[in-house]
């Protein structure tokens, strides 16, 4: 299916909940959505499954729809298509299902295939833009053709600056120019549809990193080494 028509399925599709995944912090499901005769595997999370966070407010699959918008209007095109949806557990966030490598990750990746360097470059940029606080490597999946996705993105956007990533070999490295650009564009009209998604405080707050990612036109680094999630991978 072309994107478009995944989109459409997503939003206009029968849910059917094929089982639960496994080793997810919240209710994550496989599920099969199928409309007008299409039909595709996506992930589907409910926000009555979502554990309870202190410093995240409910509603964490709205979080998983708004990295779907600034990956797209940042052209990285790293996160898979995610919709809102009412499922058969409620409204919740759905995201289309990724057949990957999953023996992979963004350990084994980097080491091994220097190709694929820049694509964790985008997704780096992305990560900054978004505050992703739970970057692990194996959120970072490789499919046939070589394309990575970036998945499992409910915890960012926080209004404070609290970036955890695994991505950190790039550090002092000069950001390419035109994605440069597209972070300028992004930061001086960033898309509508987050102001459903988001509040106005983190809105502004990931303006204003955008912003600084700008004028300091190089990958962050990170003096405290502290800023890694756990478990890592």
């Amino acid at each position: 299916m072309t994107p478009p028509d995944i989109l459409q399925t997503l939003r206009s599709g029968e849910i059917e909940v094929l089982g639960r995944m496994p080793y997810s912090s919240n209710a994550t499901f496989l599920v099969q959505v199928t409309h007008d005769g299409s039909s595709t595997q996506a992930i589907y999370k409910p926000l009555r499954g979502e554990r309870p966070l202190w410093d995240f407010p409910a509603g964490l699959f709205k979080r998983e729809i708004a990295a779907y918008i600034v990956s797209e209007a940042l052209e990285i095109h790293a996160v898979p298509p995610t919709v809102e949806c009412d499922g058969p557990l409620g409204r919740g966030s759905l995201q289309l299902f990724i057949e990957a490598r999953f023996e992979e990750h963004y350990f084994t990746l980097f080491e091994s295939q220097d190709h694929l360097h820049d694509q964790f470059r985008h997704i780096a940029v992305l990560d900054i833009v978004a505050n992703n606080t739970d970057r692990k490597s194996g959120h970072c999946l490789i499919d046939a053709e070589d394309r990575i996705w970036a998945i499992d993105n409910g915890l960012c956007f926080a209004e404070q600056f609290k970036l955890r990533t695994v991505i950190w070999e790039f550090g002092g490295e000069e950001i390419p120019q035109p994605l440069l650009q597209r972070i300028t564009a992004f930061s001086d009209n960033p898309p509508v549809e987050l102001d459903d998604l988001l509040s106005a405080a983190e809105i502004e707050a990931m303006v204003e990193r955008s912003r600084l990612l700008v004028s300091g036109s190089h990958f962050p680094i990170d003096p405290s080494g502290s800023r890694y999630p756990w478990p890592m991978v």
